[in-house]
């Protein structure tokens, strides 16, 4: 079974995305973990469409 590389965890504050394959925290802490950025992390894990999702929730203050 294959390792994702991009998984959304549970750390003190909310959550944060971490990068299985650099081994290291991968953008911003969220309290609350945006929806459509868990099912894209959880789905396809399109780096593109995570990096969009990013940029809108940074821009809008989440």
């Amino acid at each position: 079974m294959s390792r994702r590389r991009y998984v959304a965890r549970g750390v003190p504050g909310g959550y944060r995305i971490w990068d299985n394959r650099g081994r290291r925290w991968w953008g911003d802490l969220y309290e609350l973990c945006p929806d459509d950025l868990l099912s894209e992390l959880n789905g396809r894990a399109d780096l593109s469409r995570i990096t969009a999702l990013m940029k809108h929730y940074r821009a809008h203050g989440r």
